[in-house]
């Protein structure tokens, strides 16, 4: 693994730690070991997890994969089955800020990051071929301020000019990426702000054949919508070149958005504060073990033909650890989602990294 993100820290673990928090950790993971329930998408980079190769230390955890809407409303509104989970991190921010929402704390690991210019798609009848085009006309979406909607808006806004304000929304009441997404969105992935123009698409239609039937003339979605999987010659992404307009985005901004984090539930960080640390450290060296079978042996068993130049490209691109964790390198990206969810109008102030993200989020350094 040397060579890919690892620093001589707490075994094998991609990050190094504050010395004044180590001894409180290491004493503590002696003492007991805890049972405990956790959540997410059973992405390659926390694969280690889920097989249990890759422990938390001082825990016996059980993990079930999970799809994001379904998580977040257990989290927020329903039982809480999770010690610790993947979640929204928008959804998670208006849900401290709108609800006082404080049962849970956010760890700086985020596990879901993708930049989102491929996430616009039009008909192709629409005549749209650029996002300043969306001005008045009706985009269709299966929920208003989940992350990926947010990061949408708000680039738009932000390189294009295009003001959430100035398009016609409508809520598709079915989701064609229901199995991605999830079956019970929670309230705060539907945070309707005053000032935009909304209303609900017809029954029985998700966003997908909204778009085909031209009812609306384009779909932001976190997802592909079906008809665009299917290969439906109607439905194509906004920007044809996707990968070049993101790689652009790269360039000037440095951000590769953030859709997910870690939270832990808040009562048992103050039984055991050393469990921050052994989280941190478990998603750290599972994402190190991917990025070791990418470099390794992901050239033979992925299906892509060009797997190794594109990875290649990738590193070079981004550096080697390109998907990193803890707070140092990532404040641009987080800061700008907290702007976007304010400037849009879903939340009443533009909340600070420090006041959202566990205290030892500075301590906790990946790399």
């Amino acid at each position: 693994m040397s060579g890919i993100t690892r620093r001589a820290a707490l075994g094998s673990a991609g990050f190094v730690l504050a010395s004044a928090v180590l001894p409180s950790y290491v004493s503590a993971r002696k003492r007991q070991e805890l049972a405990l329930k956790a959540a997410g998408y059973r992405f390659p980079r926390v694969e280690g997890l889920f097989n249990k190769s890759v422990p938390v230390e001082g825990c016996q955890v059980d993990f079930l994969k999970s799809a994001i809407s379904d998580i977040n409303s257990n989290v927020f509104s329903g039982p809480q089955t999770y010690d610790f989970t993947e979640i929204g991190l928008n959804p998670y921010l208006l849900a401290y800020l709108n609800d006082g929402f404080r049962d849970y704390t956010l760890l700086p690991i985020f596990p879901l990051r993708v930049f989102r210019h491929k996430s616009a798609f039009v008909h192709v009848d629409s005549g749209i071929v650029s996002p300043a085009q969306l001005k008045g006309k009706k985009v269709a979406t299966p929920g208003y301020s989940s992350t990926s909607l947010t990061w949408i808006r708000g680039i738009f806004q932000d390189e294009y000019g295009l003001k959430p304000e100035e398009v016609d929304w409508v809520i598709a009441k079915k989701d064609s990426a229901l199995e991605m997404s999830g079956k019970t969105p929670s309230k705060q992935e539907n945070v309707i702000p005053e000032g935009v123009s909304l209303r609900e698409g017809p029954a029985g239609l998700d966003e997908s054949e909204l778009l085909l039937s031209g009812e609306v003339d384009a779909v932001f979605h976190a997802a592909a919508p079906q008809s665009f999987v299917n290969g439906n010659p109607k439905v194509r992404r906004l920007f044809i070149d996707s990968k070049k307009v993101e790689q652009e985005y790269y360039r000037r901004t440095s951000i590769f958005p953030i859709m997910h984090a870690v939270a832990i539930r808040t009562s048992l960080l103050e039984a055991q504060p050393w469990l921050a640390e052994a989280v941190f450290s478990a998603y750290s060296t599972a994402r190190d073990e991917a990025y070791a079978y990418m470099s390794e042996s992901g050239w033979v068993s992925d299906m892509q033909p060009w797997y190794a130049q594109g990875l290649d490209a990738v590193q070079q691109f981004m550096g080697r650890n390109w998907y990193s964790y803890g707070l140092e390198g990532n404040e641009n990206a987080i800061n700008t989602l907290f702007r976007y969810a304010h400037e849009q109008g879903l939340c009443s102030r533009q909340v600070s990294i420090d006041e959202v993200f566990h205290p030892l989020g500075r301590g906790l350094k990946d790399g």
